[in-house]
């Protein structure tokens, strides 16, 4: 057995855990407990990998382990990470662990939401540590749905309407992944459902017909380009996030948006090799779209939480096409903007929620002084909108750099002048940015009942605390996860061109 199973054994012990609780202070325990666990197994598992493969350990995946599941359609559970897998469970168990403490005194039916909240983050970390199809499928389809009560019922503002939007167009998605991944099983030849068998065995990828490969990948692609924003089906994430209580919004933009990118990668591209090449510059141009056009729009809205959720929609559209680059640089950029991105956006909602629950408005309009009200979260909201503009020192500065140098290591028009326009974002983030700040922290006063308004409590300041660590940490010392990332980039890329 794995020590990577413990990722899906640990979170369904809290469920137990969270089911046998009685009392607020006893979920609470089961919670923190579980989320430290995990954290500290996701910072061991770095540590081992980095010294694995510095004692010279080249194998594509570490920590492998299979066992049938259902042999007559060679469906098993399969387990295995690389360098891409390592930091995307660090990220979700960062996430988790913040969004406990950002969801300490949320009520009503805080056992209950816990346990969905557990449910959703199992999902994830199954996805994460999967490399048979079916399996990914299934703790994707695991992290989805819970979204659909922690909005519905936690949320805020037209949070049914939110939930519904979000969770039909997340299954139409889904309907779309799973008719590529049936695809890519039959016209592999049927024998197995492990991506790594299909990608090098003998009649695998690289033996679907290019005519297939190019109807087969759209599918994949556009299906969990859906969950990464992708233009346009971008319109369920500003009104999912605008509506989810803090911690799901810090979990669903910080992690599971994440889904998307890397299901790009991992299946679609290094599955599909031939029609990545061909069909890329389709997909390029939405890309280029939705990294201008989430910038903007941006710009234009009054609600903080749609600010970041639009702010997200571009972020997470410089993921795919960094991704679609294919260079390396430009790929290891996308992975360095996942963690970058899920750390920031993570940082954002859980400052949001903390104003919103003080103020009970999310309007800059109505906001103002709350740098004299309530300084630490003011400047933890300033700390968090540098390092979304890309200042250096912060890790959206080292993942934007990485993916614009490696974007414009193409040397043909096309995707010099892609790169161009992207780079267009940058100033577009910095107005949306500054006015936000300029709105709610140095104008005056706008309501005198804020002037008795409460700063920070231990555990928002805890949270906010270890958020910033984490993103000053990594745009201070960025070599670390790069050399981590290298050779799982290197590997999915050698099997897309050569």
């Amino acid at each position: 057995m794995s020590i990577l199973t413990l990722f899906v054994v640990i979170p369904v012990l809290m469920l137990f855990g969270l089911w046998l609780a009685r009392n607020i202070e006893q979920v609470r325990g089961v919670m923190v407990a579980g989320s430290s666990c995990l954290l500290a197994l996701s910072a061991w598992l770095t540590i081992d990998f980095i010294s694995q493969r510095a004692a010279g350990n080249e194998a594509e995946m570490l920590y492998t382990f299979s066992t049938v599941w259902f042999a007559p359609l060679h469906i098993s559970y399969a387990v295995g990470v690389d360098g891409i897998s390592v930091v995307m469970l660090l990220l979700s168990s960062i996430i988790v662990f913040t969004g406990t403490f950002a969801s300490w005194k949320l009520q009503p039916l805080t056992k209950e939401f816990f346990m969905w909240f557990t449910l959703l983050s199992t999902g994830v970390y199954g996805f994460f540590i999967s490399i048979d199809l079916f399996t990914m499928f299934m703790f994707y389809e695991v992290a989805l749905i819970p979204m659909y009560l922690l909005i519905g019922f936690w949320g805020s503002g037209r949070k049914e309407y939110a939930a519904m939007k979000l969770t039909l167009m997340l299954m139409g998605g889904s309907a779309l992944i799973i008719i590529g991944l049936v695809g890519i099983y039959f016209f592999s030849g049927a024998q197995t459902m492990n991506l790594l068998e299909i990608a090098h065995q003998t009649g695998g990828a690289h033996a679907i017909p290019v005519a297939v490969q190019k109807v087969l990948f759209p599918f994949v692609f556009i299906g969990f380009g859906v969950l990464g924003a992708l233009f346009p089906f971008h319109t369920w994430s500003p009104i999912g996030h605008g509506c989810a209580p803090t911690s799901v919004s810090m979990l669903h933009a910080g992690v599971l948006m994440k889904l998307g990118g890397y299901g790009c990668f991992r299946i679609a591209m290094f599955l599909l090799p031939e029609a990545a090449q061909q069909l890329a510059w389709v997909f390029l141009i939405l890309t280029t779209i939705s990294v201008v056009y989430g910038a903007f729009s941006a710009c234009v809205q009054t609600d903080l939480k749609f600010i970041n959720a639009y702010s997200s929609v571009s972020h997470c559209g410089l993921v795919l096409f960094a991704l679609l680059m294919m260079t390396k640089t430009a790929c290891t950029g996308a992975i360095l903007q996942m963690l970058s991105h899920g750390l920031m956006t993570a940082l954002f909602f859980a400052l949001i929620g903390m104003i919103y629950g003080r103020t009970h408005t999310r309007d800059i309009r109505q906001l103002g002084g709350l740098m004299k009200i309530m300084p630490f979260l003011s400047v933890g909201y300033v700390i968090a909108g540098l390092a979304n503009l890309g200042l250096p020192g912060f890790s959206g500065f080292i993942a934007e750099m990485t993916i614009f140098v490696g974007s414009f290591e193409n040397n043909d028009t096309f995707h010099r002048c892609c790169t161009i326009i992207a780079c267009t974002s940058i100033v577009v983030t910095a107005v949306y940015i500054l006015r936000t700040v300029g709105f709610i922290l140095f104008e005056k006063v706008k309501k005198p009942e804020y002037e008795k308004l409460t700063d920070a409590t231990w555990d928002e300041r805890f949270t906010v605390c270890c958020l910033i660590f984490c993103v000053a940490a990594l745009g201070s010392f960025p070599l670390w996860a790069s050399n981590v990332i290298d050779g799982g980039v290197a590997a999915v890329l050698s099997n897309i061109i050569g």
